[in-house]
């Protein structure tokens, strides 16, 4: 699969909504970017907390995805922490996921979000369950 293609599997979702774009990937990292604007901001300007979440767990499940046949299996994000230690309000989010445990059922991935100057925004732990797909 390209990039291209992991952001078409996107279309008409809440990742294609926040407008979250995937950038790259590899073996064990996968990155993307979020502009911030108004509709990810809290009431107070600054970026929502749940916005970054959403772009955490985007990118950790899309890792997993790549890692998985998907006609076999599916993803499904089961737990996702963060902390958030800076805020933004206008630019670019860029986020990058990298597997910290690659298991037959379980993947954990470690996420960094950053600003366009590489400042850290926040940072987050992702894991995902994997589940073979039953036959209907």
């Amino acid at each position: 699969m390209t990039v291209e293609e992991l952001n078409e599997v996107c279309r008409n979702t809440l990742i294609e909504h926040l407008e979250i774009r995937f950038t790259d990937f590899g073996a064990d990292f996968i990155t993307a970017q979020m502009p911030v604007n108004s509709k990810k901001h809290q009431p107070t300007g600054v970026l929502h907390g749940g916005a970054s979440l959403a772009l955490a767990e985007t990118v950790g499940s899309a890792g997993s995805f790549l890692l998985v046949n998907p006609s076999k299996y599916n993803v499904f994000g089961m737990q996702v922490s963060a902390n958030h230690v800076a805020t933004i309000s206008s630019g670019l989010l860029i986020a990058k996921a990298e597997i910290n445990h690659l298991g037959r059922k379980t993947h954990v991935w470690d996420v960094k979000i950053t600003d366009e100057n590489n400042k850290l925004i926040s940072v987050a732990r992702v894991t995902n369950i994997i589940t073979e797909k039953q036959e209907d």
